[in-house]
């Protein structure tokens, strides 16, 4: 596969531009690689002629389907794409519009959203996006008459997609990232699945969280293939999507992973009619067990990944067989160059933990208009992740927690992950998530959340005893709390921070 350095190149690169680009579960028509081609160059001049052009920021608000992904390809060919959760509230899409500096906001016909309003309360110009018959694609209606600044294509250097980063307590930063950035990791993400044309992957993923754009949608797309746009995640509604569209793999986090294995026994005529190539889980540590069954249950490789938005999202990957893939370990380098720091900034021989680094072409240039957050992010040219982790002797990198999530209990420093790993191989255990509870003694104490598989009980005491079994004392939950379902993100991740005070357990 040829490199591209454009998302207007990519696009002109598909070696069978007849091949379907883009499908949809409700049975509509494909959007062929040549129909998506054509739909963003009518998209840039479409835009070109309302006085938006390249580095222009368009803010885009549209339900998870194939309309979401041409819309983020399309307008990205020629402007600044920056997509919004749906589901956010008046005041979010105001802090968001706002903060972005947004030239238009692109959202679907006839979709109710407090976003309307926001956007005529702030002047920010409204353009209605209008479905068309293939699924993605789509014209754009309203703005009003005006010249571009930088009319045409977009260039290597200029930027793509801004997304804010999920700040927990400080203000969200925005991460920009460039054509050469996002194609980079597309790029890295289709050479280590190996993807072809004759690939189709199945999108669950939200299309306003960089797993989805980059991971599911750029690198199909980069390859070649097709992605095949789902309303959004649903468990119920999976094994049907599957069995009728027969892709030949799909990316999701753990969560979702995790409620496809409950209900994996009950459809496994329909896993074996649909024989996937492989399984993805990236965004969050996939439990070496849930990683063990999915490969069981599917007969087919699970390949975990480590991505973030700083790095156009993949970082590191499992590689397909014969290679091994290590439940635990979220694989070798795929994509920047990765390595491991110690507090001075000297790089670490393999075998000892210290923050994991990156550098190279998918990753961000910097946070905009944040100094004092680049000055801590980036150092000798390596950016910090804030994680922590150490490469095996293979060269495997393993997680060994985040920086800040890591509980400081006394004068001993827990990782939640390892904790995490013990209690999920319990096998009453379907889900579990540790966390700290603060303690006005020892500083924080160790909790854990825990989800139970259908039909299995277990107690807390008898769960302490078995974590106490794998792990040091001071490592063993001393709270255990049985819950119908974890609170999750909008993106589908697991909430480790603010979890005690969210159950009640910071007094």
């Amino acid at each position: 596969m040829p490199a591209h350095s454009t998302i207007a190149s990519l696009l002109a690169g598909a070696a069978d531009a007849a091949r379907p680009a883009i499908r949809a579960t409700e049975g509509r028509a494909a959007l062929t690689h040549a129909g998506l081609r054509d739909l963003a160059e009518r998209t840039v001049a479409s835009l070109n002629r309302i006085g938006i052009g390249r580095g222009d920021r368009v803010a885009i608000v549209l339900p998870n389907g194939p309309e979401m992904a041409a819309a983020f390809v399309a307008i990205a060919a020629g402007a600044t794409t920056a997509p919004l959760n749906p589901a956010y509230k008046d005041e979010e899409f105001e802090f968001y519009l706002t903060d972005l500096k947004a030239r238009a906001l692109v959202i679907q016909q006839g979709m109710a959203s407090p976003a309307r309003a926001v956007a005529a309360r702030l002047g920010v110009p409204l353009l209605e996006l209008v479905p068309g018959g293939a699924a993605g694609s789509f014209t754009l209606e309203g703005g009003s008459a005006g010249a571009a600044a930088e009319p045409g294509p977009a260039g290597t250097d200029d930027v793509a997609l801004v997304l804010h980063t999920s700040g927990t307590t400080a203000r969200p930063k925005i991460v920009p990232l460039t054509h050469g950035n996002v194609c980079a990791s597309a790029a890295s993400i289709a050479e280590t699945l190996a993807l072809t044309p004759e690939d189709a992957c199945l999108n669950v993923m939200p299309l306003f969280h960089i797993h989805g754009l980059i991971a599911a949608t750029l690198s199909s797309l980069h390859a070649g293939s097709a992605v095949i746009c789902t309303p959004g995640f649903n468990a119920l509604r999976f094994f049907g999507w599957l069995d009728a569209e027969r892709p030949s793999w799909y990316t999701a986090v753990p969560t979702m992973h995790q409620a496809i294995l409950q209900r994996a026994e009950r459809n496994r005529e329909v896993i074996a009619r649909a024989r996937l190539r492989f399984l993805r889980s990236s965004s969050a540590s996939l439990p070496a067990q849930a990683m063990k069954d999915l490969a069981a249950a599917f007969d087919a490789p699970v390949i975990e990944a480590y991505g973030m938005t700083e790095a156009s999202h993949q970082m590191c990957s499992n590689p397909l067989p014969p290679r091994a893939q290590k439940p635990g370990l979220v694989g070798l380098p795929a994509g920047p160059e990765v390595a491991i720091m110690d507090d001075d900034g000297s790089i670490l021989p393999r075998g000892e933990v210290g923050e994991v680094v990156i550098r190279g072409p998918s990753v961000t240039k910097g946070y905009e208009a944040n100094p004092e957050a680049n000055a801590k992010a980036f150092t000798k040219g390596w950016f910090r992740t804030g994680d922590q982790g150490m490469f095996d002797p293979d060269g495997y990198l393993m997680l060994t927690g985040r920086l800040k999530e890591l509980i400081k209990r006394g004068g001993e420093q827990v990782s939640p992950l390892e904790v995490d790993g013990v209690l999920s191989e319990h096998p009453a255990v379907a889900q579990a998530l540790t966390f700290s509870i603060p303690h006005p003694m020892l500083g924080e104490e160790v909790g854990a959340a825990v989800v139970l598989r259908d039909g299995l009980e277990v107690t807390e005491r008898a769960l302490r005893d078995f974590a106490g079994k794998h792990l040091a004392d001071f490592k063993v939950p001393r709270k255990i709390v049985f819950l119908a379902e974890i609170p999750k993100g909008a993106t589908g991740k697991l909430m480790r921070i603010g979890l005690a005070q969210k159950l009640g357990l910071a007094e």
